[in-house]
């Protein structure tokens, strides 16, 4: 019995002792946790929700938190900022000579440093990699030596790969940029200093300096879904930073509607490190053909690398495969401009699973919507080295712009065609300005989208946005005066439509005095106003790249561009006019020309011959918009050179910028019988024989600097009878362009 009460004892004391520790730990935790939340907020915040170790990656970032403001110089730049490219020294990368030409034979290029706004260094900042063939050592050296270098104020460093096995920190470049601004591929959200750095997109060595291929799906954007709803195939790696998520495909993998194929077959020792997966996913990798594979794909899975970029996000918006973005806390390429919410779909790494039904519950009218936006944005700002490059520029020089004006263009010009490398930001920062809508505005603009006035200067160089597209400006180029040339004028005061003549002379003659241009017999309007303009006094050298030099003095959107012998009637400039407002993007007008391949000679061919088809309608007769004719003033100055030298290839030259920009044709109006015969009588500058071999030589000038061929081929041709209904009012309308005289 006493036995039994020392075991009852010895077991409720132990009983204790257990509950006493355990409890009162408890108790002790549960307190210092009470303690703990009462500091804590009740939320939780973005940075606690995407702070994983998932990504391995911890950024030890310790460049200088740099702003606009901050580390940059505003008063080194005026109202056309330029950039001075550093001689080059030293061995550079053919990425990054690419770089420097396009530079260098760009309109934002100055060889005076004084003028300079930016300087870009002509030592190879691209790869940092220090195990990469291509990575320069003595970098961090080199660049505190530049003349102009004042820590990198005002500097601009282009950077693809930063970083080196086995933790491709992002921070390591190697040297230290201080205050210049780093454009860089692959960066992220902890180490990008917002509204200062610029994101690049990650580019092949073979990525084209100028041109570039066009976009795959523009033509063909139907049906909307695809042969595989998502794919993609590349590298996996077995271990090291960027293979939680390639390591996992395998699991999507359907070989169907989804094909998600990765190879362990890569590098070195990639044999020695395999697991057990690699040889059946080196055999499933080897059954797609990558081409075929985007081509027939709706979505196409961007999944990062060893870096957070990768090339597959260029290549999924060439083939207008839609991208799929598993690259958590990657800033996208330009995002500061572009909308990436109408291009891609974002996905979180940590989800992986969800991405199929994700994809899944794209709409067919949204997976078009993405297509569409993904060729536009590849083809004005990714398809080259040179748009890549350019885009950088014009991000920087709006931020200048913004600062010194308090504005920018509107987020719409850049995320719509033709894009903001095809309209000037000193022309105007809002759609209503440019030409690129249905129709252009008929109301003044508001005082706030005008730009800030400019001096005034003898010759202005550009004037404030037109406010009516409703009338036109007459934009005459005469060297000789002529029958031809008063005939002209007598029908341009009897146009409807026309607001202002503006008449650039140039002739060593004296210029006439010319102030208007009285109405005719029954027209109550008042006189036509008249401005003629020396350029041989103004634009001295320029010849016929003056023609367009005085756009300050055009108050109108429409300019009607004119060759003092051009012989048309008042109908027809009413009729061209008609049709320019509703296509208010091209050339209208009616001298054709066309050009084609010449396999024999291996070149581009030029061709005045009368045809079916066209490519070219010249300015000697046609309507543009006030704002092209400004970027073509601003266009690359070695073509402007070209031109100059060769007093010749104004127009042809306007065509390709066009060409370029819109990626449409121009638009042919059907011409009277005499149009042609008039020829015999009044010889016309548009058409000399004598000038055949030297515009053939232009045209492969201009296709080389573009890097392809801009000019689009056309059987379109718009006739007064059938342009709109109904056919009897406009046959009464236009009767006399139906007249066949001698």
């Amino acid at each position: 019995m006493q036995a039994k009460k020392r075991y009852v004892i010895f077991f409720v004391s132990c009983g204790a002792l257990i509950y006493g520790f355990y409890g009162g730990f408890k108790f002790n935790s549960e307190s210092v946790q009470s303690s703990l939340r009462e500091q804590l907020p009740t939320f939780a915040s973005f940075d606690d929700l995407t702070e994983t170790q998932y990504l391995q990656r911890q950024p030890r970032l310790n460049s200088k938190p740099c702003r606009m403001e901050t580390c940059f110089d505003f008063t080194r730049c005026g109202e056309d900022p330029k950039i001075y490219v550093y001689p080059t020294e030293g061995t550079v990368s053919q990425s990054y000579r690419k770089v420097l030409t396009v530079i260098r034979e760009s309109r934002y290029a100055t060889k005076d440093p004084n003028e300079a706004c930016l300087f870009l260094p002509a030592v190879d900042t691209l790869d940092a990699d220090h195990l990469s063939p291509e990575h320069v050592a003595d970098v961090g050296t080199r660049l505190p030596q530049l003349p102009y270098w004042k820590n990198g104020r005002n500097h601009l460093i282009f950077n693809l790969y930063a970083g080196t096995w086995p933790d491709y920190a992002e921070e390591a470049l190697g040297f230290d940029p201080g205050d210049a601004i780093l454009a860089r591929a692959s960066a992220s959200e902890t180490v990008f200093r917002e509204g200062f750095d610029v994101s690049l997109p990650l580019f092949h060595k073979e990525h084209p300096e100028r041109g570039g291929v066009a976009p795959a799906a523009t033509a063909n954007l139907f049906p909307a879904p695809r042969k595989h709803l998502l794919a993609f195939k590349g590298k996996r790696y077995v271990h090291g930073i960027g293979s939680e998520t390639r390591n996992s495909l395998w699991h999507l993998h359907d070989g169907a509607s989804l094909v998600l194929v990765t190879t362990c077959r890569h590098g070195k020792s990639w044999k020695h490190l395999r697991d057990e997966r690699c040889d059946e996913d080196n055999q499933e990798y080897d059954k797609f053909d990558y081409e075929q594979l985007l081509a027939n794909s709706t979505f196409c899975l961007v999944a990062r690398g060893r870096r957070l970029g990768s090339y597959r996000f260029l290549e999924a918006l060439a083939a207008g495969c839609i991208p799929v973005l598993l690259s958590n806390g990657w800033r996208l390429p330009f995002d500061e401009r572009i909308d990436w919410r109408r291009a891609v779909i974002w996905a979180d790494e940590r989800l992986l699973l969800q991405v199929p039904e994700l994809v899944r519950s794209v709409p067919p009218e949204r997976v078009l919507a993405l297509r569409q936006q993904t060729q536009l944005l590849w083809q004005q700002y990714f398809s080259s080295i040179e748009k890549i490059v350019y885009t950088t520029i014009e991000i920087i020089f709006e931020r200048i712009s913004a600062y010194k004006a308090s504005r920018h263009r509107e987020a719409l010009i850049w995320n719509s065609s033709p894009g903001a490398l095809g309209i000037l930001a000193s022309y105007g920062d809002s759609r209503a300005q440019l030409p690129f809508t249905v129709t252009a505005p008929k109301a003044p603009l508001a005082p706030e989208l005008l730009p800030a006035p400019l001096p005034a200067p003898a010759v202005p160089l550009i004037s404030p946005p037109p406010t009516a597209s409703d009338t036109y400006t007459a934009l005459l180029y005469v060297q000789v005066t002529s029958p031809a040339l008063h005939k002209l004028l007598a029908n341009i005061a009897s146009s409807e439509f026309c607001e202002k003549v503006v008449l650039v002379w140039d002739s060593e003659r004296a210029a006439p005095s010319l102030k208007s241009l009285t109405r005719v017999a029954g027209d109550n309007r008042e006189p036509l106003p008249v401005l003629v303009i020396d350029a041989t006094t103004h634009y001295p050298g320029e010849g016929v790249a003056a023609r367009w030099k005085p756009l300050w003095a055009v108050p109108t959107a429409a300019v009607f561009s004119l060759d003092g012998d051009a012989p048309l009637l008042a109908e027809e400039l009413d009729f061209a006019f008609k049709v320019w407002q509703h296509f208010p993007e091209r050339i209208v007008g009616y001298p054709a020309r066309s050009h084609y391949w010449d396999e024999a000679k291996g070149a581009w061919g030029y061709s005045s011959k009368w045809g079916g088809a066209y490519s070219m309608v010249l300015p000697g007769a046609a309507l543009v918009h006030r704002a092209i004719l400004a970027l073509y003033g601003a266009s690359a100055p070695a073509l402007r050179h070209a031109v100059q030298r060769a007093h010749n290839c104004e127009d042809i030259l306007l065509n390709c910028l066009v060409a370029h920009l819109i990626r449409r044709p121009p638009l042919k109006l059907a011409q009277r019988r005499r149009y042609k015969a008039a020829h015999h009588r009044y010889k016309s500058s548009w058409s000399d024989p004598e000038h055949f071999i030297q515009r053939q030589s232009c045209l492969n000038t201009f296709a080389t600097a573009w890097g392809y061929m801009p000019l689009l081929r056309s059987v379109l041709r718009f006739d007064p009878i059938l342009f709109k209904d109904p056919v009897s009012t406009l046959r009464k309308k236009y009767r006399k362009m139906e007249l066949v005289t001698s």
